[in-house]
């Protein structure tokens, strides 16, 4: 107890109240050097802390803004460009085979060699073994889809005496080469056979003009019975019993008509032997021919030797 009592009581000697002032103001000194020095680390603090804080945040959003863009855009847009073209691969996939089959089932035939048929499908091909045969083959071909097909024939027929010509000339005796439609009206001293297209029975009067000096070259025409206003080679169509019994119209040089190119070219009966410029058939295969033939289908004849024939 003593001892504590000495500690704790105050000491007023002089040298003691020196060393107790002096003691004093280092502490105040140490104190004051001790909040400098807190003042000092909290402005710095202050001063760093900011520009860090700022520095470090500003950047973020931005980089999250730039990253998020691409992804999103990127996915919305690869999906529709995939899918396009499975949807066109599928749907053209299922044509070829379509078309396949079709050709496949198309026969390699004359008719399906020709360059043109002119939007025909009926068809009539006489071809010949060469340009001056006067000896062809013909056969009726209908179309049916996208293919031709052989319906009657082959049948031997006779061409002009002077065979096959690309120049056919009135008289030269010639069948012209080409492709031709059928005329609209079909003619005959016999009764109609049954054909399909409008039939005229040949009576008294009733003459081809052949006649290229004529305004109606190339023409059917009928005249009072007992007249003949007509010169050159033109017919007497009713006087003409074996070759026309019945017999169509080959529509060469009628539209336009040119003088002297050639006139009167008909499908009609034969005789026995070449004709002068016509194609001609025995009767029955004929009247089959005309009985066939449907004006609704667009009937189109064919004729050339086997070199050519390919080309029309």
């Amino acid at each position: 107890m003593a001892l504590v009592h000495d500690r704790l009581t105050p000491d007023t000697r002089p040298g003691a109240r020196r060393r107790i002032v002096a003691g004093l103001a280092a502490v105040v000194a140490i104190s004051a050097t001790a909040c400098a020095s807190s003042a000092r680390h909290t402005v710095a603090a202050s001063t760093t802390v900011p520009p860090t804080a700022t520095t470090t945040l500003a950047p973020a959003p931005v980089a999250t803004s730039t990253t998020l863009a691409p992804v999103t855009s990127t996915v919305r847009t690869v999906p529709p460009t995939t899918a396009a073209p499975v949807t066109t691969v599928t749907r053209r996939a299922s044509v070829p085979p379509e078309t396949a089959a079709v050709t496949a089932a198309c026969p390699r035939n004359l008719a399906t060699g020709l360059a043109s048929t002119a939007g025909a499908r009926q068809l009539i091909t006489i071809e010949a073994p060469s340009a001056a045969s006067t000896v062809a083959t013909v056969e009726l071909w209908q179309r049916t889809g996208s293919c031709w097909q052989a319906v009657a024939g082959p049948w031997t027929g006779f061409l002009g005496y002077n065979g096959f010509s690309g120049h056919k000339r009135e008289g030269d005796g010639t069948t012209p080469t080409g492709i031709y439609g059928i005329g609209p009206v079909m003619y005959g001293d016999a009764a109609n056979p049954g054909v399909r297209y409008s039939y005229h029975l040949l009576a008294c009067g009733d003459w081809w003009d052949e006649n290229p000096a004529s305004a109606e070259y190339n023409t059917f025409q009928h005249v009072p019975c007992g007249q003949n206003p007509f010169r050159g080679d033109s017919e007497a169509l009713w006087t003409e019993t074996a070759p026309y019994p019945s017999f169509a119209v080959v529509d060469y040089n009628t539209d336009p008509v040119i003088s002297g190119a050639g006139s009167a070219i008909f499908l009609h009966a034969s005789t026995g032997g070449p004709t002068a410029g016509c194609v001609s058939v025995p009767l029955g295969d004929l009247d089959q021919m005309l009985r066939w033939l449907n004006p609704a289908d667009s009937p189109a004849i064919v004729m050339a030797p086997s070199g050519e024939i390919a080309s029309f």
